[in-house]
């Protein structure tokens, strides 16, 4: 079973305690305008996991597009550490990391450890606590920017066990 944005998502808003008006405001942070109402179909499971299309189109689900999630991450780092002036010569929107599914992860875990001011150790500790063992040359190769010849994608499982591991040390 793979780790879709949707999981992602709820995956963060429960490792975070983040309440639903919260999730609205962190959107609106990250350049999104959103009701309470589409936040609560993003928060929704599908009630299977065969990826049945009958359940995607219920009107209580609504997919989480790539830029949907970064634009949630860039609200969460926007909260947490200020609002950043643009340098000279830089857009006020950010350019977007996520380029595919395949490195929707490594962003992830960027982007959370920006957001949450997470040392390499921090993010050791975190999935040590989910019961994974990880060098910091692996972290650092994860971190890297895609086309770095160090750079390593980051897998589902990696990620998932990252995102239970923040569940542990926040809540």
């Amino acid at each position: 079973m793979g780790l879709d944005n949707n999981d992602i998502l709820i995956r963060i808003r429960y490792a975070l305690d983040i309440k639903d008006e919260k999730m609205v405001d962190l959107f609106q942070q990250g350049g999104i305008d959103i009701t309470a109402d589409n936040v609560k179909k993003l928060l929704t499971k599908t009630k299977d996991d065969n990826d049945s299309d009958e359940e995607k189109d219920s009107e209580d689900y609504m997919k989480c597009t790539n830029a949907t999630l970064e634009s949630f991450l860039n609200g969460l780092i926007t909260d947490r550490r200020g609002k950043q002036d643009p340098k000279p010569g830089q857009t006020n929107n950010p350019e977007r990391l996520i380029k595919s599914k395949a490195n929707v992860n490594n962003v992830l875990l960027k982007k959370l450890k920006i957001a949450l001011s997470l040392t390499t150790e921090d993010i050791i500790d975190i999935l040590a606590n989910a019961g994974v063992r990880v060098s910091k040359g692996e972290i650092s190769a994860i971190l890297r920017k895609e086309g770095h010849k160090n750079y390593k994608e980051c897998g589902d499982k990696f990620a998932r066990n990252f995102l239970k591991g923040l569940a542990l040390k926040y809540r």
